[in-house]
């Protein structure tokens, strides 16, 4: 009686191991990735709707297996992926309420995007408590893996450190006669980080250059800024620092313009890049542009495999070349890929962090090395070039183009960006 009972329990525990095992051998057919960006308001048109638009064309591309090599297989894993599109709009609590919602309501399997540095920086905590694998694919406040340790998530550009940094020593090679120099930044994370970098970065490699007392901090999305135009063009300043995106940045540039502020004034740009296919010939000539990164009018090899099929499957698909967020959601959804690919359609968030985690990969515009943040932070190249408009070919273009590498803008892993930059950028590869 003993032996048979025996016999049985084995039986059904062998039975049990089998279906557990196959359960977990079972790969998925779909996956489910939210993508939040901005759809609606100021910040739409000029960076949300570009960056969503990135993202799906590649995630299309990918569930048909057409992205040139090396990833020209079909799927995440082999799994098709549905996107579900989220508006960004409407501040951190929103959003924050909106991602509970997304992970514990509507079992979503990844989630990819992200504009605001506000943003991020209110979701990361968030995403750790929930243990849900993230991807953050634009924001860039350097607090975001300098805070605090991250597990599940990742962020596949370089942040605000690089931009400024970057920045700060263009111009001290194209204008090293610059004495004094003031700025307009959002009045949040973003902003202030931006023009902290800059100012602390000339202060290091410039030091008789000076800091206007009457920088500018107004509300993101504001729209009008008569009364600070007014401020810096009195200013004697001859530098202009601004961090402004979306909206912003263009109603600051017709604002300026009209003023005659950019003939006065050396106007330097951060997220300027995403202007110039938008702006045509309302974007003045002179302007020190950037693009946080390598990325839309500043991609540095334009002729590579995977950077043709970018460019011109979005302008066929669009009917406009693509900016800086296009790629940078485009190459967020292609990290998703690459950790699906290794892990597995079936793998849990704590595999597809093990499966993205320190890993270099070939995107659409540069290398991406998720080397900082301990394995979390991408880092990346960054470039800064000056505005013309060519009228033999009807666009704008950057002339003196200058790139340099993520060792020289960016502190080393751990280290945190203020200290580095105010130690003197020590171990920097310029």
């Amino acid at each position: 009686m003993k032996k048979r009972f025996m016999t049985h329990a084995l039986g059904m525990v062998a039975a049990s191991a089998l279906v557990f095992t196959g359960g977990i051998a079972q790969a998925k057919d779909s996956i489910t990735i939210a993508v939040p960006s901005f759809l609606t308001g100021g910040a739409a048109g000029p960076f949300g709707i570009p960056a969503m638009n990135g993202a799906k064309m590649v995630a299309d591309a990918i569930n048909k297996g057409t992205l040139p090599a090396p990833y020209n297989t079909k799927g995440f894993g082999g799994a098709s992926a549905t996107l579900i599109e989220l508006d960004e709009g409407g501040g951190a609590t929103k959003q924050v309420a909106e991602y509970r919602n997304l992970v514990e309501k509507r079992n979503v399997d990844a989630i990819v995007g992200y504009i605001s540095s506000g943003n991020c920086q209110a979701l990361a905590p968030i995403a750790e408590e929930l243990k849900q694998f993230t991807i953050f694919a634009t924001c860039g406040t350097p607090r975001i893996f300098e805070e605090a340790p991250r597990k599940y998530v990742f962020r596949t550009m370089g942040h605000a450190t690089s931009d400024n940094v970057a920045a700060a020593m263009y111009v001290k090679e194209k204008f090293p006669d610059m004495k004094g120099y003031t700025g307009i930044n959002q009045n949040y994370a973003w902003g202030q980080d931006s023009w902290r970098d800059f100012d602390l970065t000339l202060k290091q490699i410039m030091p008789n250059s000076k800091a206007s007392e009457k920088t500018q901090f107004p509300k993101i999305f504001a729209g009008q800024y008569g009364s600070e135009i007014s401020a810096m063009s009195l200013d004697k300043a001859d530098l202009i620092h601004t961090s402004f995106w979306g909206g912003d940045l263009e109603a600051f540039i017709f604002q300026g313009a009209a003023r005659g502020l950019f003939k006065k004034k050396i106007g330097v740009m951060t997220v300027g890049g995403t202007a110039a296919y938008r702006l045509g010939k309302k974007l003045p000539d002179g302007l020190v542009l950037g693009a946080r990164g390598p990325y839309g009018i500043l991609v540095k090899d334009r002729k590579s495999v995977l950077n043709q099929w970018f460019v011109n499957t979005y302008k066929n698909i669009y009917g406009i070349y693509p900016s800086g967020p296009a790629y940078q959601y485009g190459q967020a959804i292609l990290a998703a890929k690459i950790a699906y690919d290794k892990a597995g359609s079936d793998a849990s968030n704590e595999q597809l962090a093990d499966a993205l985690r320190g890993i270099t990969f070939e995107s659409f515009s540069t290398t991406i090395e998720m080397k900082l943040g301990g394995g979390h932070q991408a880092a990346t190249e960054n470039g800064y070039g000056i505005t013309k408009y060519d009228s033999d070919e009807g666009e704008n273009v950057v002339t003196d183009v200058k790139f340099y590498p993520a060792s020289c803008v960016l502190p080393p892993d751990g280290i945190d960006s203020v200290d580095w930059i105010n130690g003197g950028m020590k171990g920097a590869k310029c």
